[in-house]
């Protein structure tokens, strides 16, 4: 008598994986539908355009089109050595990294304590009011955005020279969009004006999760609004807090363009000119892909190189971080 042979245990356990896994597929059919049109678009703009990163070592002649990205002669770094020995390279290096790390070091701190006060507003109205005024500038475009400052700061005519003049603070107008001493201030100030708003809307999600328990026994204790703060407030928002820190320091080479490009003018291309600004001026103005690209790719290396640098010092010193 023959006995029958045992199934293997893991042979039905993976026909009811298989069946549940079936069963979710119809199930979710819908929002599966609604997930490709976004899978589309990120392999088009994101997965496809990859294969440009050929041109960094490439002798690229635009002519030859999207078929020249494969039959161009490779030239191993000579676009990485090109740029290295250009002369605006060093200082675009220096304003990318000045504005960016200036605007951090004087952006986060004052987000932060923006979020920490509006928490604090007891009435909602009023609360109300200064969120909507304040968030109202980050949906405006930098062409108009850029253009109103353009206008106030104009020395014929503008507010601010003629406030500066009437109050005999100064003894003729400023040329602040002139004079390149002006620019990094100037970028920091209008990034900082537009975006805080908008940047305090992630703290103040943080700080909704915190227990209110905690500030009514801090309160019970005789600790006031700022100890309250320092105490509760800062240490539950600091997992956000880093996360921001480490996003701003992975993006220490990227600049708003769009900011930099409506506020940039021939007078102060000494302190305007940026990465983004270069490779705009190279790529679309000057048709030299080759360099635009190799000089892309070397960006989004050393900014994946920050951020894991930035992720590992975060993990060390709070305990948190991305990954």
């Amino acid at each position: 008598m023959k006995l029958a042979k045992e199934k293997p245990a893991g042979t039905l356990a993976g026909r009811r994986k298989g069946y549940a896994l079936q069963r979710d597929w119809r199930t979710q059919a819908e929002l599966l539908i609604m997930l490709w049109p976004a899978v589309a678009l990120i392999v088009v703009f994101n997965f496809f355009p990859l294969f440009g990163l050929l041109m960094a070592f490439k002798d690229y002649d635009p002519i030859s089109g999207i078929e020249g990205i494969f039959t161009s002669p490779w030239n191993r770094f000579e676009n990485f050595t090109m740029i290295f020995h250009d002369f605006q390279f060093w200082p675009m290096v220096r304003n990318t990294l000045g504005i960016n790390l200036l605007g951090s070091l004087v952006g986060i701190p004052v987000t932060l304590g923006f979020a920490l006060l509006l928490n604090e507003i007891v009435s909602a109205k009023f609360k109300s009011l200064i969120q909507t005024v304040t968030y109202l500038p980050h949906f405006l475009s930098w062409v108009i955005y850029g253009g109103l400052f353009i206008t106030l700061l104009n020395p014929q005519g503008g507010i601010v020279n003629y406030v500066l003049t009437e109050l005999h603070l100064v003894d003729k107008p400023i040329q602040f969009l002139a004079d390149p001493h002006y620019f990094w201030g100037l970028a920091i100030t209008t990034n900082l004006l537009k975006d805080i708003g908008w940047g305090a809307i992630l703290y103040l999600a943080a700080m909704s999760g915190i227990e209110q328990s905690l500030y009514e026994a801090a309160a019970i204790d005789g600790a006031g609004r700022f100890k309250r703060m320092r105490h509760i407030t800062i240490p539950g928002i600091l997992p956000t807090l880093m996360i921001l820190i480490i996003f701003a320091v992975s993006g220490m080479l990227n600049n708003n363009f769009t900011q930099i490009y409506v506020l940039q003018n021939s007078l102060n291309m000494q302190a305007s000119q940026v990465i983004d600004t270069y490779v705009y001026q190279i790529g679309l103005l000057q048709f030299q892909f080759d360099a635009a690209t190799a000089i892309g790719l070397m960006k989004s290396v050393l900014a994946l190189v920050l951020l894991v640098g930035a992720n590992y010092a975060s993990n060390k010193l709070t305990k948190s971080g991305l990954f």
